[in-house]
């Protein structure tokens, strides 16, 4: 079984950019612009397939370290060190993609300048072109909103993106820029256009459901995920790590403990979308807080909905708030409209919430935590089996993380 991974990237670009708009302002769509514009540059600029898929990946990703970054500047980072953080981590993300092409420093270098001004002080030929390439369009798309330029505007932004050669931009950047901006483009990237012209533009992309990159993409939607916010910085992480552990000890092959693991790296997808001040209010939520808070399973629904092939997995990752008696979220299921992974994430949801520290309670160890769980079986809100089976094997890792998976 394979996966669409550019259509999976996309949309974890999306969510990427939900989370820029709230924390830095930027623009809608921002991720597919820069992947649009650095897929026509690369090939201006003589790259085959192969190397604008390494780079038109890179271009929609590279911003996945920035809750890791807003993090570092929220615990009182200076702005340099958070920035340098922000790019290494970001690189070191996509490196485990394992791209047929050489994609070292695409990200790491993304916010130097021709002049040396950037984070690492690089200059104009000091850094690969995929990095020159992915600056210029994201600087000139974080600057001018290219979805709103109206075309009367283009030729003085192309005059501002020629004055400023050899400061910010370096000239071979500059010149693929001012060859692909033309009227017919800027139209393309508006926010009515934008995802049919990501399409055209960038390359398809397959991969195998039990390769090992499946694994290394999940993980890294796992901490885009978590690092939101300080709260939950191992709750995707443990929970896929939870799921993948229950898959060996019910027999799974290692195609369905990928599959798994991928809806449990994605359950809370979603969530991305919900306000920081949600997500981390000291006490209950009030009712329209709650009605925001629920909406992020919905919302994992509709962004994995844009990915063929994945309608299972998507079904797995949306149902982890659902309960046996329908009294859970967002469609009210019962008992007969939940399959066993269905109610093995949800198991596996709540475990983790109850035992993680939060705002409004303490962390729990095992002990604790499986009282809450008895007690909701004993509601008939969840699957008595399979919380007697987390009871047998998560008893051992009461004070430590699950360990991270790999395929043999």
């Amino acid at each position: 079984m394979t996966i669409r991974m550019d259509k999976l990237i996309k949309v974890i670009a999306t969510a990427l950019d939900i989370v820029e708009g709230e924390l830095l302002g930027a623009s809608t769509y921002h991720g597919k612009r820069i992947a649009v514009l650095c897929a026509d540059m690369g090939r201006y600029m003589g790259m085959d397939t192969e190397g604008i898929c390494g780079l038109t990946t890179c271009a929609l990703l590279h911003d996945n370290a920035l809750t890791e970054y807003i993090l570092s500047e929220r615990s009182g980072k200076k702005h340099d060190s958070a920035m340098q953080l922000h790019c290494e981590l970001g690189q070191h993300n996509v490196d485990s993609l394992n791209f047929q092409t050489d994609i070292r420093g695409f990200i790491l270098y993304h916010h130097e300048r021709a002049d040396g001004s950037g984070p690492y002080s690089k200059r104009a030929g000091e850094v690969p072109l995929g990095a020159e390439l992915i600056a210029i369009a994201d600087s000139i798309d974080v600057t001018n909103h290219l979805q709103r330029v109206p075309i009367a505007a283009l030729p003085n932004l192309r005059e501002a993106i020629s004055k400023s050669i050899g400061e910010t931009y370096t000239p071979r950047a500059a010149e693929a820029m001012l060859h692909v901006l033309e009227e017919k483009m800027l139209l393309s990237l508006q926010d009515d256009r934008i995802l049919e012209t990501a399409e055209q533009f960038i390359p398809l992309w397959s991969v195998d459901l039990a390769d090992q990159v499946i694994l290394n993409l999940a993980q890294l939607v796992t901490r885009i995920i978590d690092y939101k916010s300080t709260f939950t910085q191992c709750h995707s992480t443990q929970i896929a790590n939870k799921v993948w552990l229950m898959g060996g000890y019910y027999g799974y092959d290692p195609s369905q403990r990928v599959q798994v693991f991928l809806a449990a790296a994605l359950h809370d997808l979603g969530k991305l979308t919900t306000p920081l001040s949600i997500l981390e209010k000291p006490g209950a939520l009030d009712a329209d807080e709650f009605r925001i808070m629920k909406n992020h399973v919905a919302k994992t629904w509709e962004l994995l909905k844009e990915v063929d092939g994945l309608e299972t997995i998507r079904a797995w990752a949306s149902n982890h708030h659902e309960k046996l008696d329908g009294t859970g979220y967002p469609f009210g299921k019962k008992a007969d409209e939940l399959d066993f992974n269905s109610r093995l994430m949800a198991c596996i949801d709540i475990y983790q919430a109850v035992s993680e520290e939060r705002p409004y309670h303490p962390r729990r160890n095992h002990k604790d935590t499986m009282k809450i769980l008895y007690t909701m079986v004993d509601k008939g809100q969840v699957d008595k089996n399979i919380v007697r089976d987390l009871d047998t094997v998560l008893a051992c890792f009461s004070d430590q993380n699950v360990p991270a998976p790999s395929i043999d």
